[in-house]
């Protein structure tokens, strides 16, 4: 067992193009976003006192030993030794993450990726993605109910991935780098609950609501091909489209049309919301690469500004590229 102290990370994500489509077998785009990260650093403790988590961002310490299966914290290191066949370890792990919650950005599967990674690690064992990633989701389902898998997916490989629920993920050759504008809503959201209202929808008119994914997953078939062959141009009438489809699939909200609008107004080349919706965050192209002349980079932050003045709590930047 290491006998230091170990720090694993993980990043944040949006979904570029898919959303609720993909959780009815529709393919989706998702991205790393770097800026933001949950990290969790494993410390050896006294023996006897078995894995304790520090969540001091929640206010939560958990004793692994005392918490019921589902609390997703503790069943994210449970997964993990179960995996590993190992017992369970006297190490202490603190969480702290600087990814908003319940917002789209994917912080409770940072945190798990964060937790899974830090204790093998301790452990003296290194898990590559192929192996973090069917752990996260399996704390995935406890979060959110259905999941997709694809927010364990791009999070674990911290890459652009192109995923379909049943079939896999394939990693994204980014042809041409851009920049996304991320604006948070401040209102917090939760996937379960507009997973599961779509899913009554569809239940009611299928359709219907099967025509709207359909429609969606096309979407996500010509964004693919625009970010392999580097045509940034093409993304944001893509983008704007996505938006109305999930507008019609009942998931968007005044306050991220708003900002969504505002994006538009204000020189975007395209917006959407992104994630679950009903709040939470939206996503605007900034720019065609970090590479681009000045007059692009001010586009940019004339998009962030605007976004600001909308009312948008935090906006944060990151630029796509092949590496994440």
């Amino acid at each position: 067992m290491t006998p230091t102290p170990v720090q694993s990370s993980a990043p944040g994500k949006v979904i570029l193009f898919g959303e609720h489509a993909v959780v009815h077998g529709r393919p989706a785009i998702a991205v790393p976003v770097t800026q933001v990260r949950a990290t969790v650093t494993a410390k050896p403790a006294p023996p006897g006192s078995g894995l304790t988590l520090i969540a001091s961002d929640l206010g939560k310490r958990i004793a692994l030993s005392t918490v019921p299966q589902d609390e997703p914290l503790a069943a994210a290191a449970r997964f993990t030794l179960i995996h590993l066949s190992m017992p369970e370890p006297d190490v202490t792990l603190n969480i702290h993450s600087t990814i908003p919650i319940a917002s789209g950005l994917g912080s409770g599967t940072a945190v798990s990726t964060a937790i899974v990674r830090a204790l093998a690690s301790f452990l003296d064992h290194k898990l590559g993605p192929a192996e973090v990633s069917p752990l996260v989701f399996e704390v995935e389902k406890i979060h959110h109910g259905t999941p997709s898998g694809i927010d364990n997916t791009v999070v674990a490989y911290e890459r652009p991935v192109y995923f379909a629920r049943g079939r896999g993920s394939e990693p994204l050759t980014v042809g041409e780098p851009f920049t996304l504008v991320i604006g948070d809503t401040g209102i917090r959201s939760s996937t379960r609950v507009a997973v599961e209202r779509v899913r009554r929808a569809w239940e009611r008119n299928r359709a219907r609501y099967d025509a709207l994914f359909n429609r969606i997953g096309d979407l996500v078939d010509e964004g693919r091909d625009a970010i392999e062959a580097g045509d940034v141009d093409a993304l944001g009438p893509l983008m704007d489209h996505n938006h109305e489809l999930l507008i019609e699939l009942g998931v968007s909200s005044p306050q991220l049309d708003a900002l969504v609008n505002a994006a538009r107004s204000s020189g975007a080349m395209g917006a959407k919301l992104s994630g679950g919706g009903l709040g939470g965050n939206m996503i605007a192209l900034g720019h065609a690469s970090p590479h681009a002349g000045r007059a692009q980079m001010d586009d940019a932050e004339q998009v962030a500004q605007a976004l600001t003045e909308a009312g948008a709590a935090r906006v944060i930047r990151t630029t796509v590229t092949a590496t994440g």
